[in-house]
């Protein structure tokens, strides 16, 4: 009876240790607003949790993962543009990069300008992204997201 104690106990302190190890310090949402019957915008914010980061679009080759969009093909739209970031990132000089990278805290909305080919469209798509602490990064993840443009 003892050792089944312990076993059990052994049990729920591992299957708590591995719960505790997952973190997702990035929370993504996403919104679209008509602009006329022709265009659209697509927001897709990220809100990142203190003491976090999440790379820019542009890092330099040889640098960590940057933020990416990729949207899936539809005859209900077309894209206008590029991605473009609700406010101009930080950089800092990361030594295990040998360079400056830019990243953004706190909150950052990326902006997509859609061209509508009809009177509503569904669009839809993934960001991939990085998110490292100042001890730490994870690794890659991604966000797929689906909004309805009326």
């Amino acid at each position: 009876m003892k050792k089944i104690g312990l076993l059990i106990a052994a049990v729920v302190m591992t299957v708590s240790a591995a719960f505790a190890q997952i973190q997702n310090p990035v929370k993504w949402s996403v919104a679209a607003k008509k602009i006329n019957s022709k265009e659209a915008i697509v927001n897709i914010k990220a809100t990142i949790q203190n003491g976090w980061h999440i790379y820019g679009q542009n890092v330099p080759d040889g640098g960590p993962l940057p933020t990416t969009f990729s949207f899936k093909n539809s005859k209900e739209y077309a894209l206008n543009g590029k991605v473009v970031e609700s406010v101009k990132p930080k950089t800092k000089y990361e030594e295990v990069f040998k360079m400056n990278v830019p990243y953004f805290t706190n909150e950052v909305i990326f902006q997509q300008k859609i061209k509508l080919n009809g009177k509503q469209a569904r669009v839809s798509g993934t960001v991939e992204y990085m998110a490292c602490d100042k001890n730490q990064c994870l690794p890659p993840d991604e966000y797929n997201f689906q909004v309805t443009i009326k």
